[in-house]
């Protein structure tokens, strides 16, 4: 298993051990509270648990290497998975939306209590969220694997309810201000939203074989560029696969060399842009340059 795979898993376990501890401190303060805001981040929570879940068992299977079934290995089931969450995400965000509304048109405003209590309790789940939101981050940012990123966003939209909850709790003690509690649990549901419309794109980008980012592009082209021995190169074709990309370059070679000579040039350009970009497996096509 490489260094990525065992990041991710890690993250992964990490985010299901927070979820559990967060679903008991929000189900608390929910029965002490009743307060919606509360109950929009304890959703968010609950599925947080089933998406992490979902996530380590993707981890799990895109760790295993190529079978004779699978020549370019399972990576794919995490882009699967990601859009899978999205549209959870989708869904969760209309169900708070959906609560709000029907809050807002109660006859009688809600009656919070033990606010204080329930302030304590949000503010000891924002704690916990924050630092695995860090800790996910920084292994998105190592791995680039999409789960990990959908997960972290998920996680990241749970601190403003949680944030909102707080003001909501407040507000309803010392101002009577009963509605924020709903605005709270809309705002929140925007912010689902918009980010489960770009994990999704992500997601089906990936699984429609779109290119690689352009950035990663212009430096496997800017090492072949500049590489001993290489006259010229040309069709540098990319496609992402999970956290994985697999690309394919035509390099053009002096027809004279040996053959050794021109399988060391290509494995010394490969192993280059691999240094450059682990995620990147490449294959190199050795052409013969034309003669003008």
């Amino acid at each position: 298993m490489t260094e990525h795979h065992q990041l991710n898993l890690r993250a992964a376990k990490a985010s299901v051990f927070a979820a559990m501890a967060l679903i008991v401190i929000k189900i608390a303060a929910l029965v002490k509270t009743d307060a919606l805001s509360i109950a929009a981040s304890l959703v968010d929570s609950g599925l947080d648990l089933m998406m992490s879940l979902g996530a380590i068992t993707a981890i799990f299977y895109a760790a295993r290497p190529p079978d004779e079934d699978h020549a370019f290995g399972h990576t794919s089931v995490e882009d699967l998975t990601a859009l899978f969450q999205a549209l959870i995400l989708i869904l969760s965000a209309i169900g708070l939306i959906s609560g709000a509304v029907l809050r807002f048109q109660a006859e009688e405003p809600p009656q919070l209590a033990a606010e204080g209590w329930g302030v304590l309790a949000m503010v000891l789940s924002m704690a916990i969220t924050m630092a695995l939101v860090w800790w996910q981050g920084y292994v998105a940012g190592r791995t680039g694997n999409r789960v990990i990123a959908a997960d972290r966003l998920h996680y990241m939209a749970d601190l403003l309810p949680a944030a909102g909850s707080i003001l909501a709790l407040l507000a309803s003690k010392y101002f009577g201000i009963w509605q924020l509690d709903a605005i709270v649990a809309v705002i929140a549901a925007l912010v689902l939203l918009k980010g489960a419309a770009g994990i999704g794109r992500g997601a089906w980008d990936a699984l429609m074989d779109r290119r690689a980012d352009p950035e990663i592009i212009a430096g496997i082209s800017a090492i072949a560029d500049t590489w001993p021995g290489v006259i010229s190169w040309h069709d540098l074709k990319t496609r992402t696969s999970g956290s994985q990309i697999f690309a394919q370059l035509h390099i053009e070679l002096d027809g004279n060399l040996p053959l050794h000579e021109a399988h060391d040039i290509g494995a010394g350009l490969r192993r280059a842009i691999r240094e450059s970009y682990p995620q990147v497996d490449l294959i190199i096509h050795k052409d013969v340059a034309r003669r003008d």
